[in-house]
């Protein structure tokens, strides 16, 4: 049984794109409060079914797949230029294939226009007309206007004319970013790509026996299973072979469970689900949505198999820590040592090195150590920085890191960084290796 939470979103997944949605209206259309409407429409935007847009309002936009996410709407490029939507309002739905800046003659601009594009040009009346024929948008910089004939033709054409009061160059670079965030996002592993969805996920209710705990322990081998209300799914235990060792088979399964079990959502970090699973030491972790009912489970040989995975696909989009580690150089096969140059891109506001980038090349470097001692793969769980210089963009450092104990489990590091012979940096890291 759906809650209310999960009938306004599948309400809305319902509705044609393009359609324009408010609280008052979903509140009214599904005789909920508008409390709870405001909350399924914030969970919609996250999951990408609308778009909300100030001055305009929330627009039902097309479910963008894992595939194409970098691809933008235009209700997307709206709120990534701060512009103001001038006519074409019923278009803000549809989905930009390629921008084109509009720094060259008619003739010549409109040979690379086409539908589906985004022209970003200045209060070039004619351009903007050109465009919309040609079946693109119109994005238009420094904050000018366009003809009443233009707007009258985007509502037509239903292809939006979007004011921004940046420039080209600012505008073309706004979206470029955006862009690649999107890529990032595409290259990151999230619970939604990898779980057992709950069809397939083997489960008990809460009203069961211990006796049922068998059957089922028998039929599948696994040694827990989520417990969940007989009514509507929602989580409310774990059970595993330990809770049952010794008790009455004919003793319901809600009086041996472990209450208040750690979940997580579909929009958690394979990486992050996986280390908190080995944290806290469980093999099956629940996934349920914000009404807490349960979606599925993840195991922890998912989540290493689906990190392994990861680590030997091509990076679309580059964060900061895949720049720091590009810059990683091992000296020498049996030294632990690491050679590394200070890029801009790692800088803070004075042109050092920043925190953050100081503490992924210790990070690093203690993991490359590791694996050459053969300890496979680790976690940094905690840092302390004795000290660090100011060090300059450009600069070589060498890092030097010591295994100072180290046990089943945990290994404690401790680091010296040296610039052209001088130590310019101390730390100590504590490492949690990752049980294959």
């Amino acid at each position: 049984m759906s809650t209310k939470h999960e009938k306004i979103l599948q309400y809305i997944e319902s509705l044609p794109v393009g359609d324009k949605i408010s609280v008052r209206q979903i509140a009214k259309d599904m005789q909920v409060s508008e409390g709870t409407a405001y909350r399924a429409i914030k969970e919609a935007e996250n999951r990408s079914l609308v778009s909300s847009i100030e001055r305009v309002g929330t627009i039902r936009i097309e479910k963008k797949k894992k595939e194409n996410i970098e691809r933008l709407t235009f209700a997307e490029i709206v709120n990534i230029v701060d512009g103001q939507v001038l006519g074409g309002m019923s278009g803000l739905h549809k989905t930009l294939t390629k921008f084109v800046i509009g720094a060259m003659q008619l003739e010549d601009m409109m040979r690379y226009t086409e539908a589906g594009n985004l022209l970003i040009v200045g209060n070039r009346f004619k351009a903007h007309e050109y465009a919309l024929k040609a079946g693109a948008a119109v994005l238009i910089t420094g904050g000018f206007d366009t003809t009443e004939e233009n707007k009258r033709l985007a509502d037509e054409l239903e292809l939006p004319i979007i004011s921004s009061s940046y420039d080209s160059f600012t505008v073309a670079t706004m979206i470029n970013r955006a862009i690649y965030d999107q890529l990032i996002k595409k290259d990151i592993l999230l619970i939604e790509d990898i779980y057992v969805p709950i069809e397939e996920t083997a489960m008990l209710k809460n009203n069961q026996l211990i006796e049922d705990f068998h059957k089922l322990n028998t039929l599948t081998s696994h040694g827990a299973f989520p417990v969940v209300t007989a009514s509507n799914n929602k989580l409310i235990g774990m059970i595993t072979v330990k809770d049952v060792i010794g008790k009455d088979p004919k003793e319901q399964i809600d009086k041996v469970m472990t209450k208040h079990p750690i979940s997580t959502s579909m929009k958690t970090s394979v990486a992050s689900a996986g280390h908190r699973m080995i944290w806290e030491g469980i093999d099956l972790l629940p996934i349920v949505d914000d009404e807490g009912v349960l979606q599925g489970v993840i195991s922890r040989q998912d989540v290493l198999k689906a990190l392994q995975h990861a680590q030997r696909q091509p990076q679309h989009g580059e964060t900061i820590d895949d720049i720091v580690k590009k810059e990683i150089k091992l000296l020498g096969e049996d030294d632990l040592m690491v050679e590394f140059t200070v890029t801009p891109q790692m800088t803070n506001q004075f042109g050092a090195i920043s925190y953050g980038a100081f503490t992924t090349l210790l990070s690093e470097a203690g993991s490359l150590a590791l694996k050459r001692r053969k300890r496979g793969d680790a976690v940094a769980e905690n840092l302390t920085i004795y000290f660090i210089k100011p060090i300059q963009m450009e600069s070589v450092l060498t890092v030097v890191p010591h295994i100072l104990d180290m046990s089943r489990k945990f290994v404690k590091m401790d680091f010296d960084v040296f610039n052209e012979q001088v130590l310019v940096g101390k730390a100590m890291m504590m490492f949690q290796l990752l049980e294959r």
